[in-house]
């Protein structure tokens, strides 16, 4: 691949539906955009991986912030989906996709791979 693209390692994506709004979801996108600039976890940063994006309605609405991650991993799409989602949870489900660890269990709902 031309070294002008970049790697990633995982896509994060944090809700910016209406529910979701109300319970601070854009306060987290914005912390979490800080937090992995600052780490060099964004995936234009030398070393960085992280893919972050403002998505639309991710369908639980009544327990928002929600995040959900993908990845590959082991040559299979794992996905994650994280409720009542804050900084510290959404920093470690970063971390966690950058470094290709177990991604955390708290919070987390749906389908799991398992």
């Amino acid at each position: 691949m031309p070294s002008r693209y970049f790697k990633t390692s995982g896509h994060l994506l944090v809700c910016q539906g209406k529910s979701c709004q109300t319970r601070g979801s854009a306060l987290l996108y914005r912390a979490l955009w800080n937090h992995l600039e600052r780490d060099g976890l964004a995936y234009y940063k030398t070393g960085g991986s992280i893919r972050l994006t403002e998505s639309g309605c991710l369908g639980a609405c009544s327990y928002g912030p929600t995040l959900c991650v993908y990845r590959k991993r082991g040559g299979e799409l794992e996905e994650g989906w994280y409720a009542a989602a804050d900084l510290p949870l959404a920093s470690a489900v970063a971390r966690a996709v950058h470094e290709g660890a177990e991604l955390p269990g708290e919070h987390r709902y749906g389908p799991t791979g398992e």
